[in-house]
């Protein structure tokens, strides 16, 4: 059972992460340095980033890791992303991987609620049942049913459009309109699941552009972070997903007009050339709301 911001009880639910950063747990030299540029939350990866050979040693690297992340003064929330529940390597990184620090675990490719009752009875069955779940949309399945599974147990989840292009068998393509549906359906999904939804991430490490755009994209559909898989993209997610100085100036005059009119009677007002209502107003208050959250 769910309490109305979609967590469980006596579970702990994650902040509005802006910027996660993604790194190989097989690579110490790498995790040591992932706080240095201010992300919100870090990933030591197990997964697609660790090769099969590697697996064994990037579970005790991960294990080694975590204290060290999770002391960092003011440092980021750390997450350890494990193989799929399927996999043969899934347990062997529950075990292996987890310690004390770890804000979340992140399950790839789930598809089903009953994927994300299997992690949560493996985490229980460990000890580990407080700790967040992060799941990974990123099939054509996981899509189609992802309200239904973000609502079985899940605090954040992430949209993986390169795993999702591959299991349509599609082309991927810088204007992303092969993903534009899903991910909008995605981020639909998680709202009503009542989850933080982040969003992609952009594989062209040097385009800086692009991922400015696709940030922007993602705040105006609900999504309120971004993966990212280079230090370099982390200031540019936690710039993007809180209001510009612009619109924090915009909307705190817009309520004003808005509430002059309101208390005169009249629930809609012109301001600057646009009709002002109700949903404008909400609108401009989760504006000043989200400025809050960021500068927290």
């Amino acid at each position: 059972m769910t309490d109305p911001s979609g967590t469980e009880p006596g579970r702990r639910a994650p902040r509005s992460w802006r910027s996660v950063l993604f790194a190989p747990a097989n690579r110490p030299e790498l995790t040591v340095k992932l706080p240095r540029r201010g992300p919100d939350a870090v990933v030591l990866d197990l997964e697609d980033a660790v090769p099969e050979a590697a697996k064994d040693d990037a579970r005790a690297m991960a294990r080694a890791a975590v204290p060290h992340l999770a002391s960092v003064d003011g440092g980021p929330a750390v997450l350890v992303r494990v193989n799929g529940v399927h996999t043969r390597w899934f347990e062997g990184d529950l075990d292996g991987a987890l310690t004390e620090g770890v804000a979340a675990v992140v399950v790839p490719k789930v598809e089903s609620a009953d994927d994300v009752m299997a992690v949560r009875v493996a985490l229980d069955d460990r000890g580990w049942g407080s700790v967040a779940l992060v799941a990974g949309i990123e099939t054509a399945l996981g899509v189609a049913d992802a309200r239904t599974v973000l609502a079985a147990g899940v605090e954040a989840a992430y949209f993986g459009a390169e795993d999702f292009v591959a299991d349509m068998g599609g082309v991927r393509t810088a204007t992303n309109a092969e993903v534009a549906v899903a991910r909008a359906q995605f981020a639909v999904a998680a709202r009503l699941a009542g989850v933080i939804a982040l969003d992609m991430v952009v594989v062209d490490l040097a385009d800086h552009d692009r991922f400015v755009a696709e940030a922007g994209e993602a705040r105006a559909l609900g999504y309120v972070g971004k993966l990212c898989i280079h230090p370099g993209q982390v200031p540019l997610a936690n710039t993007a997903f809180v209001p510009s100085a612009e619109e924090i100036d915009r909307a705190r005059r817009l309520l004003v007009a808005y509430d002059a009119s309101v208390s005169e009677g009249v629930a809609a007002v012109a301001f600057e050339g646009q009709m002002v209502d109700a949903p404008l107003a909400r609108r401009a208050r989760q504006v000043l709301e989200a400025d809050g959250r960021g500068r927290a």
